[in-house]
């Protein structure tokens, strides 16, 4: 998993939290990163129909409706986001041995498995959520 996903979420909650257009430059400001990733994280939201861009003018604003009910998984999904996921394997399938041709694919699968259980707890969480969960009085 790559950073993308903190950036987005981040992002998401801050825009329902201000119920208004901001500019990345905003955004960026409270996310800690530069407006130039914003744009580039919040692009491929917006191809999801997940946030939404200001047009004309006044140009580059950002805004998410607090009505929608945008979830975790949505904004995974929307970034293709991998929660477990590897570009090593160990062994190899050639080996005459079980444990050696056979734990890339175990783990592989392993891996799927795990991305979908991810992927369903996600989709029960939505932005509001989030939202809630920071401002909790305890």
């Amino acid at each position: 998993m790559n950073s993308e996903f903190i950036v987005a979420v981040h992002a998401m909650v801050f825009l329902h939290h201000k119920a208004d257009t901001l500019s990345s430059e905003t955004l960026a400001e409270n996310v800690c990163t530069n407006p130039v990733r914003i744009r580039r994280v919040l692009a491929k939201l917006k191809k999801a129909g997940l946030v939404e861009t200001r047009e004309g003018r006044t140009a580059g604003g950002y805004s998410y409706q607090k009505t929608r009910q945008v979830t975790l998984g949505q904004i995974a999904k929307a970034l293709n986001v991998k929660f477990a996921d590897t570009t090593w394997h160990s062994g190899n399938k050639e080996m005459n041995c079980q444990v050696a041709s056979g734990m890339a694919g175990y783990i592989d699968n392993l891996y799927s498995s795990l991305n979908h259980l991810c992927d369903e707890y996600l989709d029960t969480i939505t932005i509001a959520d989030v939202e809630r969960e920071l401002f909790k009085k305890e």
